[in-house]
């Protein structure tokens, strides 16, 4: 299993390799705000493997909303970004007849930490997707206690 700083830099490492490698937003300079993925204590990052399984063009616009995320933060207007519940927030686009989401939250050291991504196929998004997204975020908080960001 591999400690924290090497997580810590495997994740930096996929945020400035990873988009620049599948040739849509290549990040090269700081951002006011870092973008997190959340990963599974076992392993597995569940955002990555939704982007991964996308075709190109969708996979351009969810991403370019991360960009969009990461320079403005919590600036970022609605319908770009709204509130689901409590501390989680949605990324939201669409691609042809597809709602495209990916739900999120602020951490307290300036971070994005996407949590969940999905295809909506409802006018509301689905308890079971809030509530992972929520259990993902709790799961994430407690960790960060335990080992440190």
């Amino acid at each position: 299993m591999l400690d924290a700083q090497d997580r810590s830099a495997g994740r930096q490492a996929f945020r400035q390799n990873w988009l620049t490698i599948n040739g849509i937003l290549p990040v090269t300079e700081p951002t006011p705000s870092q973008i997190e993925f959340y990963e599974r204590e076992e392993g597995g990052c569940p955002v990555q493997d939704f982007l991964n399984a996308l075709d190109k063009p969708p996979r351009a616009k969810v991403l370019a909303l991360v960009r969009l995320l990461a320079e403005q933060g919590p600036t970022l207007p609605f319908p770009y970004s709204s509130q689901v519940r409590g501390k989680i927030r949605e990324l939201r686009t669409q691609h042809r007849r597809e709602n495209l989401r990916v739900l999120y939250f602020g951490s307290s050291t300036r971070e994005w930490v996407l949590l969940h991504a999905f295809t909506k196929r409802t006018t509301q998004t689905s308890e079971r997707d809030i509530r992972t997204a929520e259990a993902r975020m709790t799961e994430y908080l407690e960790r960060q206690k335990r080992i440190g960001p």
